[in-house]
This record gives C-alpha cells, sequence and structure tokens, in this order.
C-alpha cells in the first residue's frame, strides 16, 4: 500500500512579508457587524440554515489610507494619498515561483484567525481550470502545514470548487449560508455572463449570485493581468467581480497591468 507523500515546507521571511503586509491594512480599522442577509420570507426558502453570517465590513477611511502608506512606506514602495476605484483593491506582486498560492492561502487563515472569524468568507478566482487545479492541489499539499499553526483547523474541510458537477444550492450551503470560514475557488469563466448558474433565478426565486453580494466577500484574484484585459475598458470578468461588491479584492501575480493600491512587490 502506498502511503501519502508528505513535503517539507519552509515558509520563508519574504512570503510572511507579504502576508503581513495584507494583515496590516486592517489593523485598529473601525469594523461593523449586519445582521442576517435574509428577510424572514427569504429565510423560509432556504433548506439550509436559516441565519448566516456575511464578513464584518470595515470603513475604508482615512485610518485605511494611513495603514496603506504605513505598509508602503516599510515596504519601499510609493506611497498612495487615496484608493484606487470603488472597492478597495490591493496588488501583491510575487515572482513566478516564490510561493504565491502559499502567500495567499495563509493570507485567507490570517484573516480568518487574527480577527477572531470576523473575515470568514473568501473567493479565489483563476483564469482557467489548469490555473484551478494547480490551486487546489497547492490547498492539499499545504493543509498539514498550516494545521497545527491554525488551531488545528484542516483547510481542505473549508474549501471547495465550484464548476459544472457543483449546483448553485451547493454554493447556498457551503459559502453564503456557512457559518465557519468558507473559500470557494472557481474560474472567471463560471459567472461572468448573465446566463451563468449562479446568476439565473431558481424555481423557488432565489439567485444565489445576489446572496454572494449580500455576505461581502474578500475575492482574491490570482493572474489578474488575464481578467483586465486591454485597460481601455472593463472586462465582463471585472465587472461581474465588482458587482459582488466585494469587501476587498487581493490581486496577486507577477505581471500586473493595473497596479491598484500596491502593497508588496518582490522582485528578482
Amino acid at each position: 500500500m502506498s502511503e501519502k507523500i508528505k513535503f517539507q515546507i519552509e515558509k520563508l521571511d519574504y512570503q510572511e512579508d507579504a502576508v503581513n503586509s495584507v494583515i496590516d491594512l486592517l489593523k485598529g480599522i473601525d469594523k461593523y457587524s449586519v445582521s442576517s442577509i435574509y428577510s424572514h420570507a427569504r429565510s423560509q426558502l432556504s433548506a439550509f440554515n436559516s441565519h448566516p453570517e456575511a464578513n464584518v465590513r470595515f470603513n475604508a477611511g482615512t485610518r485605511l489610507i494611513k495603514n496603506l502608506q504605513e505598509i508602503q512606506y516599510r515596504n519601499g514602495l510609493f506611497k498612495d494619498s487615496e484608493l484606487v476605484g470603488s472597492i478597495p483593491q490591493f496588488t501583491i506582486e510575487m515572482e513566478t515561483g516564490t510561493g504565491k498560492t502559499f502567500v495567499y492561502l495563509e493570507t485567507i487563515l490570517r484573516l480568518w484567525n487574527d480577527f477572531g472569524g470576523q473575515f470568514k468568507k473568501f473567493i479565489i478566482v483563476v483564469p482557467s481550470n489548469p490555473i484551478l487545479l494547480g490551486v487546489k492541489k497547492s490547498i492539499e499539499t499545504f493543509a498539514d502545514y498550516f494545521r497545527p499553526q491554525f488551531n488545528n483547523i484542516d483547510i481542505n474541510q473549508h474549501f471547495f470548487v465550484y464548476d459544472k458537477n457543483v449546483s448553485p444550492e451547493t454554493v447556498t450551503a457551503k459559502l453564503v449560508e456557512s457559518t465557519d470560514l468558507s473559500i470557494m475557488l472557481i474560474t472567471n469563466h463560471s459567472f461572468n455572463k448573465d446566463s451563468n448558474r449562479l446568476r439565473k433565478e431558481s424555481e423557488t426565486g432565489v439567485i444565489v449570485w445576489d446572496d454572494i453580494r449580500d455576505i461581502a466577500p474578500i475575492i482574491i484574484i490570482d493572474e489578474p493581468q488575464k481578467l483586465d484585459g486591454d485597460g481601455r475598458k472593463k472586462t465582463a470578468s471585472m465587472k461581474a467581480i465588482e458587482e459582488l461588491n466585494p469587501l476587498m479584492v487581493l490581486r496577486y501575480s507577477a505581471t500586473h497591468k493595473n497596479l491598484y493600491n500596491p502593497v508588496y512587490k518582490l522582485d528578482s
């Protein structure tokens, strides 16, 4: 019988710097909760838990700008005087092969753990199925490493892949109505058209896309330059991401087209 191969993983200082650059953005920020996202009538339609919890919101005001500037100064980046766009978006620039996926997975766990579970709903958006499979494999590979660092949590039990074999009702159960850490891994092609299943109304009158918007997910984009288009106008994918009104967007790549409020840069 073959045994599961275990990899020796050693976290590097620059990876910790990249993680902390995101965590420190939210330190000292005023936060506020929202009540159940469903009305009583909507709750009766649900086959699952009728009292879901959304991410805690935060005020994107002067304290966030101050934190951003301090992080940019610390990391040798030009300081921004304001947030770019209507939704907070932050750029993490890391060369290929330096552990980008590891960094954003640990960032998710740190956001969940360090802030007492206030941030628990995450969506990882990737531009293709091969990248999706690579991220899925990374989650499985790093699970044993993360387990002892985060209260014995098994990240495998808190993420799922949305594809053609997964129903919108499963997204409701595992993401929208989950009261624990929940991570959905998805390609942009699964949601960027009105004809996609997540955006269609069910027989019970439920549009899961609207429910996802209400939980204020934190969105991680892997290789965002492939979703940004030519820069002259927003692509359908980026318009759809902004439609979700995410709490914030974290953009990870080695070759960004658009630098939205950079917080970390690792080059050769």
